[in-house]
C-alpha cells in the first residue's frame, strides 16, 4: 500500500494541526482509516538468543527510508526487525522491541502509545520512526506538522546524547562531535566503558552544555524524562546478553559497540539481547547523581535556565499519566468523528502500565 493519500502521507501526524486542517486530512485519509487493534501479547521466550541472525542481516538504507532521532529503532528497521522503510504500526513496535531487544513489555507498550499519540497518524494506525518538522509560521513557529518522531520536547529534544539540539538547525543525524564527548567521559569515569556512573555524569554534562549554549534550550515533561530514559536504554539495550556482568551497576557498554549502534543503526556481529526482559533499571540512580528540575531558558538567553514545572518524583506516576493526558489533549483540543474515536482507544492502550495506581481519564468521552 502506497503510504500517499492526496499528497498528504498516511503517516502524517495530525496534532497540533488547526481544527480546519485536522478535519481536511481526516477526510483525504478517509479512504485508508482503520480501527486501532489491541496491542500484541508478551513474547513467550524472554531470555538472552542471537539477534543478528540470517532471518535478520543488516542492510543499508534505500531511497525513501526513513530514519530518526532513536539509535534502537533505526537499528530494528535496519535489521528488518521494522519495515525497513521506518514506516511502522503500534504492534510492530512492540513485537519488535521485545524480539530484538528483549525490552520489557509495559515499557514497550508505554513508550510505543505515547509516542503514537503525539507522532503517528492515530487515522491510519501508522507511525514513522523519523522525519523533520515543517514551520507554518514564523518564530515561534505555529503549530507544524511533524513527520514521525519530531514533536520537540517529547522523543525528539535538547540534550541528546548523540544528536544535536534544533536550535543549531535541522539536524537529526548523528553528530560524531557529541560521541566524542560520550568516549571521552567513558574514558576519565568508567575505564573505556558506558557505565551507570558515566550515563549519570554525561547526562549532567549535556543538559549543562545545552543551558550554556543554546538560547531556546528546554528540559521540560516529557522530554526530561525521555531525555534520561535515552541514557539507561543504551546502557541496558545495547549491551551483549551474554555478559555476565549485566546486572545492575556492573553493566558496561564498549565505544565500538556504542558506535555501530548510534551512527550505523547495526547490531553487532554475534550480538544476543540481554538475558531478561529490561526497561529502565538504572534511571532513578542516573536522576539522583546531579538533580536537576524540568525547565528552560528564558527571554532566549543563554545560562538562563529557570524551573518550569514539577519533577517526575514530584509529580509521581499518576502525575506524570495525567501530565501526558493534558499534552495529547493540547494537541487535539476538538477532534471529530475516526480521530476522536482512535484517540480514546490509544489512550486507554496508554494508560495500561498505569491501570493499578491511576484512575483512568476520559477527555474526549467514552466509546
Amino acid at each position: 500500500m502506497s503510504h500517499l493519500c492526496s499528497g498528504f502521507p498516511s503517516y502524517y501526524s495530525l496534532a497540533g494541526l488547526s481544527e480546519r486542517d485536522q478535519n481536511a486530512a481526516l477526510e483525504r485519509l478517509s479512504t485508508e482509516a482503520v480501527y486501532p487493534p489491541s496491542p500484541p501479547t508478551r513474547m513467550a521466550y524472554n531470555g538472552t538468543k542471537l539477534v543478528h541472525d540470517e532471518a535478520h542481516p543488516w542492510k543499508p538504507l534505500m531511497a525513501g527510508d526513513i530514519r530518526g532521532p532513536c539509535p534502537g529503532l533505526n537499528t530494528l528497521a535496519s535489521h528488518g526487525y521494522l519495515p525497513r522503510d521506518g514506516v511502522v504500526t503500534p504492534a510492530q513496535i512492540i513485537t519488535a522491541a521485545q524480539e530484538g531487544f528483549n525490552m520489557q513489555y509495559d515499557a514497550a507498550v508505554t513508550a510505543t502509545y505515547a509516542a503514537m499519540l503525539v507522532d503517528g497518524n492515530l487515522v491510519t494506525n501508522l507511525l514513522s520512526i523519523g522525519g523533520k518538522t515543517k514551520k507554518t509560521g514564523p518564530d515561534p513557529p505555529k503549530p507544524a506538522i511533524v513527520r514521525g518522531l519530531y514533536t520537540h520536547d517529547v522523543f525528539e529534544g535538547n540534550a541528546s546524547m548523540t544528536r544535536a539540539d534544533t536550535f543549531f538547525g535541522d539536524i537529526p543525524g548523528f553528530n560524531h562531535t557529541l560521541f566524542d564527548q560520550m568516549v571521552d567521559f567513558s574514558n576519565r569515569y568508567g575505564d573505556g566503558y558506558y557505565n551507570l556512573t558515566v550515563a549519570a555524569e554525561y547526562r549532567y554534562h549535556l543538559i549543562q552544555q545545552s543551558i550554556a549554549t543554546n538560547p531556546n534550550f528546554s528540559f521540560i515533561l516529557p522530554r526530561y524524562f525521555t531525555g534520561y530514559g535515552e541514557s539507561v536504554l543504551a546502557l541496558n539495550l545495547f549491551v551483549d546478553g551474554r555478559d555476565n556482568t549485566t546486572v545492575l551497576g556492573g553493566r558496561k557498554l564498549d565505544m565500538a559497540t556504542a558506535l555501530s549502534f548510534f551512527r550505523d543503526s547495526r547490531f553487532p556481529p554475534d550480538f544476543h539481547r540481554v538475558s531478561s526482559p529490561t526497561g529502565s533499571e538504572g534511571l532513578r540512580e542516573i536522576m539522583a547523581a546531579h538533580p536537576v528540575r524540568p525547565g528552560r531558558n528564558l527571554d532566549g538567553k543563554i545560562n538562563n535556565y529557570v524551573v518550569h514545572e514539577p519533577s517526575p518524583s514530584e509529580l509521581g506516576g499518576c502525575g506524570l499519566y495525567n501530565h501526558f493526558v493534558d499534552k495529547v489533549v493540547s494537541l487535539y483540543p476538538n477532534p471529530k468523528g475516526i480521530l476522536r474515536r482512535n484517540l480514546i482507544i490509544n489512550l486507554h492502550y496508554f494508560y495500561g502500565m498505569f491501570k493499578n495506581s491511576c484512575e483512568e481519564t476520559f477527555p474526549y468521552g467514552r466509546l
